[in-house]
């Protein structure tokens, strides 16, 4: 490899290289205030999905360091906010759940396995340019169990709130667990969260707009919206310190340890690794998703573009940091790279300076959060995990597609009533079987031409001229081992029932692709029409698949011809058809 082509290569892989050779001072100052809203927000954030995958509150700061300092060099977002979110923390919870006990030194290894584990998945995937992958995951699947997770979360979060023991990791085991402990229900725990909850439900949809009512500007309002949550610790912390909560039965957070984490590989074996091995590729492929779908909503805004393969191996770089930092799996979280975006950001330079923040806080600010009450993060928790329930989209899929629709709600269903882990894995295998079955029974119609066009249509849909003694089948679907049978019978169907048919065009405008077995019947096909005198020609066939065809025999054994339009077909054939019906062996 020359000189110059391993430099592009490294540019490439290595997006810092790019944007960091204009960075100015103006995109200083637009990141350094960007990383302080987004710091504000982050640290509560990272405490309360630290406590949500079942791990003491400081990892999620640890999460929320070196992955956003390896994401800046090697994410390619500019505008990307990497760290704990709620759905990855859910399944880690998940997946660590069963292989040891929270509060356990395994419990943390295993963890910090998961985003090593990961990590190596997504760079290899993003080496390999795998980053079509995520296309099998259809939108109603991750709607449908973005979704449920919401609502699991919050659910699991209500045993915080009512200041109670319970636990379970399904909808019905949640509330009937929630059920029992009703009774022992914490009032001073209940009123914290409540008023958190009040208070933060207020700050997201009305402060704003009040203090721009006031003659605050717009920004500075934004702003004070965006630190609402570190009002509620702080007046929480206070509140919990003065009235000694913790003496009362209120779950505060405790002692936090303060300094950053030694770098270092958690305990690994092959049995771990063989245990944690599905799990991984799972929030791998949900995190991956998720994070490339905000880049890509974000980046649109800006007119710039997102490589689906560089994003892999920037949250591979990211996790491979967080699993050598005593963290755990992170992606790009929605809310945070909006307000990051919001804030005017304009490299990934800002998750760098956020975690500089970030790293600030642990150092010094711990000690302050010993006093915080557990339920003042559960409410942080819920209220941004409730903004990702969207019933609305059930009844939008439902108008649209029933089959999508059967595909979400099974994924719903089944992520509640049987876990996070079942509820994707058949949400994933139902698409491919309703992906199947459509494909299996395409679309066909027989097709005449619009009077006065070179048009062709089809004949139950629109007025259209045909032929008795020209058949011509549009098929909008690619052929393939799935659907190919179908056609064959299609075909040989309508010409046994129309015996004056000589001829048979098979359009092919849709037709992406033919494999192997599509090809065996469409040989089947010829061969039994020229057996009963009807000649198989096709139309509109596409380049690439005039290529495939070209490899095989099947051009030179067809009976008939390959047409550039149907037009040319209908105008040729028709006439041929003419020709051969007034030939004395077709005068009755």
């Amino acid at each position: 490899m020359s000189l110059a082509s391993f430099s592009a290569a490294l540019r490439r892989r290595t997006p810092i290289l790019v944007w960091g050779r204009s960075y100015g001072r103006a995109a200083l100052t637009n990141d350094l205030v960007a990383a302080a809203i987004v710091t504000i927000m982050l640290i509560p954030q990272s405490l309360a999905y630290a406590m949500l995958a079942g791990l003491p509150p400081e990892v999620g700061l640890y999460a929320s360091i070196l992955p956003l300092v390896a994401y800046a060099v090697f994410g390619g977002a500019r505008t990307l906010a990497v760290g704990p979110v709620a759905v990855v923390s859910l399944m880690t919870a998940a997946a660590v759940g069963q292989i040891a006990a929270q509060g356990t030194a395994g419990y943390l290894a295993a963890a910090a396995s998961l985003a090593l584990l990961s990590g190596g998945m997504l760079v290899l995937m993003g080496l390999l340019r795998l980053g079509f992958l995520a296309n099998f995951l259809s939108h109603p699947v991750i709607s449908g169990f973005i979704t449920a997770s919401g609502l699991l979360i919050a659910a699991s979060q209500l045993r915080h709130i009512l200041g109670v023991s319970a636990g379970g990791d399904t909808l019905p085991e949640i509330l009937a667990s929630l059920a029992k402990a009703a009774p022992q229900t914490n009032l001073w725990a209940l009123g914290i969260g409540l008023g958190a909850l009040g208070f933060l439900h207020f700050a997201r949809k009305r402060l704003k707009p009040l203090l721009t009512g006031w003659g605050l500007s717009a920004r500075a309002a934004d702003l004070a919206t965006k630190t609402a949550p570190i009002l509620a610790v702080a007046a929480t912390i206070l509140l919990a310190a003065g009235l000694d909560l913790g003496a009362k039965g209120v779950a505060l957070v405790g002692a936090i340890p303060q300094g950053l984490p030694a770098l270092s590989l958690p305990e690994f074996s092959p049995d771990l690794a063989l245990k944690l091995l599905a799990p991984a590729f799972l929030i791998s492929v949900i995190g991956f998703v998720e994070s490339v779908s905000v880049a890509q909503t974000l980046a649109a805004k800006r007119r710039q573009r997102i490589d689906p393969d560089q994003e892999l191996i920037g949250l591979g770089a990211a996790n491979l940091a967080s699993g050598l930092s005593a963290g755990y799996p992170v992606t790009g979280g929605f809310a945070r790279s909006v307000v990051n975006h919001e804030a005017g950001a304009e490299t990934p330079a800002a998750g760098a300076f956020t975690a500089v923040g970030i790293a600030a806080a642990t150092l010094w600010l711990t000690p302050l959060l010993a006093n915080l009450p557990q339920a003042t993060l559960a409410a942080t928790i819920i209220l941004a995990v409730l903004s990702l329930v969207d019933f609305k989209a059930l009844r939008h899929v439902w108008a649209y597609s029933k089959a999508d629709f059967s595909a979400m709600a099974a994924t719903i269903l089944a992520t509640l009533l049987w876990g996070v882990e079942p509820g994707v894995v058949s949400g994933v295998a139902l698409s491919l079987l309703l992906h199947l079955y459509r494909t299996s029974r395409p679309h066909m119609a027989v097709v005449g031409r619009v009077p006065g066009s070179e048009h062709f249509r089809n004949v139950e849909r629109h007025r259209v001229v045909t032929s008795p003694h020209v058949l011509t089948l549009r098929v909008d679907e690619s052929l393939y081992f799935a659907n190919s049978r179908a056609l064959e019978d299609k075909i040989l169907g309508l010409v046994a029932e129309r015996p004056e048919i000589r001829h048979v065009v098979l359009m092919c405008s849709a037709v992406n692709a033919i494999d192997a077995s599509a090809l065996d019947s469409l040989e089947a096909v010829n061969h039994r029409l020229k057996e009963a005198g009807v000649s198989f020609h096709l139309s509109e066939v596409k380049g690439p698949v005039m290529d495939r065809l070209q490899r095989s025999d099947f051009l030179r054994a067809l009976s008939g011809r390959v047409f550039l339009s149907q037009y040319e077909a209908a105008a040729a054939l028709e006439g041929e058809a003419a020709d051969q019906m007034r030939k004395p062996e077709y005068v009755i």
